[in-house]
């Protein structure tokens, strides 16, 4: 546990320092958002605020966790998770540059920002499938029990791996929103991961590690806040948002605990399904709205909620839900 709590300080203080190295920095370069068009008028003041922050946390947490790693111990679920975080942080990365190369708020089509994740996906979720550790099974919460996918997990897999990650790039929507949420969630992985490691001693050391990279998840966002909360001083960008999507997602593929993110992670899953719904409506409506905005917090947003007043709200929500999801894994 010592260990844990020092990756988590390591990860928020080198955050805390590159805060101001890297946010002028991307002011110099010019890095700056630009805010989409049909979005609340309240967010044009953000014009101009630097992207790509995500870097600010990203970086800290790579170092930090394999710093703090279980070096002698076995690695394969720690380089999944790794590989998925950084595969997709890598395809937000390229759209965020495209977007700041284009001083436009449209970088990669949907279509080019899908194919790769859905390779890099399918990837993961075949990598997985032939773990032995891994397999084909996922755990159902709170029951204790194991569902066999068989060879219809990778599909599977492939939709909750791509679900994930653009669910948590719609809810970076609101300063501080998903910087906030994420830190819940790598608290409860962090969490889980030990006393998993407690109950299953074959594979402690493989679920402590993936535990580290949680701990410097939290430190990196809770670092990364500093920056990112109202008024934000600095975007994460898709950069960022894909990293946080990733490095969950990849952290539940591993644990078998997949099932889980629509406890912990309900604020990204709302995002989603308030995009669908509200697309699904207008197409059958033939232009009427089902909400004032999608995803859901703009909806809050756009009908007089000020947007702490929404941050906090999904925060304290965010919270509870991942305490909840500890009751079936900690005595």
């Amino acid at each position: 546990m010592q260990r844990l709590i020092w990756t988590v300080v390591a990860a928020f203080a080198m955050a805390m320092v590159l805060g101001p190295i890297v946010i002028p920095w991307l002011k110099k370069m010019k890095f700056g958002k630009e805010i989409y068009e049909l979005g609340p008028q309240t967010h044009k003041k953000k014009q101009g605020t630097p992207q790509m922050g995500g870097i600010i946390f990203a970086v800290p947490a790579l170092i930090a966790a394999l710093a703090f790693s279980y070096g002698d111990a076995r690695w394969d679920f720690l380089l999944i998770a790794l590989v998925s975080a950084l595969g997709f942080g890598l395809i937000g990365f390229i759209d965020d540059w495209l977007k700041i190369r284009r001083h436009s708020a449209e970088g990669l089509t949907p279509k080019q920002k899908l194919a790769p994740q859905i390779v890099l996906s399918i990837g993961l979720a075949v990598w997985a499938y032939l773990n032995p550790k891994i397999g084909a099974s996922l755990t159902v919460p709170f029951f204790n029990v194991e569902w066999n996918l068989g060879w219809f997990y990778i599909p599977v897999m492939v939709f909750v791996l791509v679900g994930t990650v653009n669910s948590a790039n719609l809810l970076d929507g609101l300063d501080g929103l998903l910087g906030g949420c994420g830190m819940f969630d790598f608290v409860a992985m962090a969490l889980i991961c030990v006393a998993m490691a407690a109950a299953n001693p074959a594979e402690a050391d493989n679920l402590l590690n993936v535990a580290i990279f949680a701990g410097a998840m939290v430190g990196g966002l809770l670092g990364f806040l500093r920056y990112n909360s109202h008024p934000a001083r600095v975007f994460m960008g898709d950069v960022g948002s894909f990293f946080i999507g990733g490095a969950l997602v990849g952290m539940t593929l591993v644990t078998r605990l997949s099932l889980l993110l629509p406890v912990i992670a309900l604020a990204m899953v709302m995002s989603s399904v308030s995009d669908l719904i509200q697309f699904a409506y207008f197409r059958a409506t033939h232009g009427k709205r089902f909400f004032k905005m999608a995803p859901l917090h703009h909806h809050f947003e756009l009908s007089g909620m000020p947007e702490t007043r929404i941050v906090a709200m999904y925060y304290i929500v965010t919270a509870m839900l991942c305490l909840v999801s500890l009751l079936g894994f900690v005595a």
